[in-house]
């Protein structure tokens, strides 16, 4: 019988994790009113079989909140609450780190607590729309550009999250520059369109994001401090550019000198977006020299190859997840995948469709 190496223990960082199996970060809206609770700590908990677990998307500040029932980061009651998470993972076995998102421009002020603000690079709308519970789909608004207070402002959130984040109990904190929201923002020319020492040049549009990895490195250490990136994604208007190759390139280099434990790349092409060229992957998998995740439509076959060629270090499954909280076990018993995937709940929010998916029975 074949051995998966995908199933086999392995380090990132100084953390021992018990394979190479992650669980992507994906939105599932159940933080009532922002704050993570006990649901979110038992659905957690049910899938910490993976190597490790990345959280949903959550939020550094009040304006980054952008979604409907998303949770923050940012609060005392929302450390508390993620304790309850981290705890049930911990003592399941498992290791996890969340996942920073402010979503700048994709956003909505009804999802927005009072005070908060849209902010982006640049004044530039994103075409399409959103869900707010007080008045269903709306239109992406113009944001407000950032100014220096701005600027200041959030990147001081990032870091004074991550604090937090590691406070509750996590093992690190993934920086979301991903899919289309603030940081990603900053690397496009498309959505990035300032003049000054954030605009313009590659250099220039990279360097918000490498500011809030330093800041991070600095606060937690650099091996509990990891990014998420995704060229070539067109989630939260994101449209093509000439320069992507360069400014992945450039980028790559240049947290890899800020020694991040790790970089997840996703490559959305299974959902419809344009496939991440090999060549791409394969010049950031020789300029970051830590550990690389993969994700994006794997199966079981494809990730063991991977892994096996030195494409990556450990991949990550996202949906699968959803429906099979124990995977890790299916595909190491060559069990058969649940088929069954509510769909029209995964962005509801009580248990249905959330915990209430069954293990394998042999």
């Amino acid at each position: 019988m074949k051995e998966y190496k995908l199933f086999t223990p392995t380090k990132l960082g100084d953390l021992a994790l018990k394979n190479r199996i992650v669980m992507a970060p994906m939105t599932r809206s159940r933080a009532i009113g922002n704050v993570p609770n006990e649901l979110m700590a038992e659905y957690y908990a049910q899938r910490a079989s993976a190597g490790l677990i990345i959280t949903e998307g959550t939020a550094p500040s009040p304006n980054g909140l952008g979604y409907s029932r998303i949770p923050g980061c940012f609060s005392k009651q929302q450390a508390e609450g993620w304790r309850k998470t981290t705890s049930a993972v911990h003592k399941a076995g498992g290791k996890i780190f969340i996942q920073l998102m402010h979503t700048g421009r994709i956003n909505h002020s009804l999802n927005l607590p009072e005070g908060a603000q849209i902010i982006a690079p640049s004044a530039v709308k994103a075409n399409g729309q959103m869900w707010t519970d007080a008045e269903q789909m709306q239109d992406f608004p113009i944001p407000k550009e950032m100014n220096d207070e701005d600027l200041l402002l959030t990147l001081t959130e990032y870091v004074a999250s991550a604090k937090h984040a590691i406070d509750a109990g996590f093992d690190g904190v993934e920086l979301h520059a991903a899919n289309g929201y603030l940081l990603e923002q900053f690397l496009s020319p498309v959505s990035n369109i300032r003049t000054d020492k954030y605009g313009g040049s590659i250099e220039n549009r990279c360097r918000f994001v490498l500011d809030v990895a330093a800041g991070v490195v600095k606060t937690i250490g650099k091996n509990k401090t990891a990014i998420r990136l995704s060229p070539y994604g067109v989630a939260g208007d994101m449209p093509h550019y000439p320069e992507i190759d360069e400014t992945y390139t450039y980028l790559a280099e240049e947290l890899n000198k800020l020694g991040l434990v790790y970089l997840h790349l996703v490559d959305h092409s299974a959902m419809g977006s344009p496939e991440v060229p090999a060549e791409i992957k394969a010049i950031i998998r020789t300029r970051f020299k830590n550990t690389l995740i993969l994700s994006g439509g794997y199966d079981k076959e494809r990730a063991e190859a991977d892994i096996e060629s030195g494409k990556a270090d450990l991949i990550a499954f996202g949906r699968p997840f959803i429906n099979n909280p124990d995977l890790v076990e299916r595909m190491k018993n060559n069990w058969p995948l649940s088929q069954t995937l509510k769909m029209d709940l995964f962005y509801t929010p009580d248990e249905k469709g959330y915990t209430d998916y069954p293990d394998y029975k042999v």
